[in-house]
């Protein structure tokens, strides 16, 4: 699933593969797929992309936001592909075959295609960026992102006014769109390496445990970024990211790199966690 490390590399993947190339054709509901959702008719993404030109690429949250330029110094409403967590969003150049089933296709002038496929469930909203008033959308926009300058210890103290301290960590950093993009899977990594079990309840943590918190989120999801994502999702190319998580579905069971009680896996909060009962105890210190 897309989540920050995620959307940044794939938007830094698509700038430096496909921006300015015109798209020759653009084609949504390709699959049928009962759980892939689109804004508007087929016939409304051909009519809206066709001629324009892939503009620049951000990642927002757990999003990608695609913008299209006009071509030949035509005007009109500005649009935005926003491609949302769920959905692979794949890179296939010139001459190479593309799969049978998919969702969405942006066909290129050089005769690449930008390919999008949905498994459980995902969405390819075609939207004009001044109008769209998707909660979702506008909440990513509006935030900064855990490395960025906003984000600072102050800003992340300030995420916690008004909350309950009987709030687990993982509920802290992962519902609500407190931090957009920060999900369930870079979570694990975070709090393993912060020593924090997820149903740590956040009135017990003291300053120095916010602190260090603080500045795990943002040295493991800068870590994340840079190594290309995670090791568990694929890249624009499909490929799998650089970073190797230490606590997922891969590491579940085998020893813990640091003190080598097994991994263990249980379900919280409509997700499964993963953590090391020695280095990540639940009571107060």
């Amino acid at each position: 699933m897309i989540e920050i490390p995620e959307s940044i590399t794939i938007a830094g993947q698509l700038n430096g593969s496909v921006k300015g190339k015109r798209i020759v054709q653009a084609e949504a509901g390709h699959t049928p797929h009962g759980f892939a959702f689109y804004t508007g008719d087929a016939d409304f993404y051909s009519e809206a992309m066709e001629g324009k030109v892939i503009g620049r690429s951000a990642g927002i949250g757990s999003m990608v936001e695609i913008g299209l330029d006009y071509a030949g110094g035509e005007t009109g409403p500005g649009y935005s592909f926003v491609i949302g967590d769920g959905t692979n969003i794949r890179y296939f150049p010139p001459g190479e075959k593309l799969p049978s089933r998919y969702q969405a296709r942006l066909a290129l002038e050089d005769g690449s295609s930008l390919v999008c496929t949905v498994q459980m469930y995902g969405s390819m909203s075609l939207v004009e960026t001044d109008t769209y008033d998707n909660f979702y959308y506008r909440i990513a926009k509006e935030k900064p992102m855990p490395g960025s300058e906003g984000f600072d210890y102050g800003y992340f103290c300030s995420l916690k006014e008004g909350l309950s301290g009987n709030l687990s960590v993982k509920a802290f950093l992962a519902t609500d769109q407190r931090i957009p993009g920060l999900g369930n899977g870079v979570l694990q990594d975070i709090l393993f390496l912060a020593g924090l079990h997820p149903k740590r309840k956040t009135g017990t943590l003291g300053e120095m445990q916010w602190k260090k918190l603080y500045e795990t989120t943002v040295e493991v999801l800068g870590r994340m970024t840079a190594a290309g994502g995670r090791n568990t999702e694929k890249t624009l190319f499909g490929e799998k990211g650089g970073y190797q998580t230490l606590l997922c579905r891969l590491t579940a069971g085998k020893p813990c790199p640091y003190c080598g009680n097994g991994i263990q896996k249980a379900s919280y909060l409509g997700g499964t966690v993963y953590f090391c009962p020695e280095c990540q105890a639940c009571s107060v210190p």
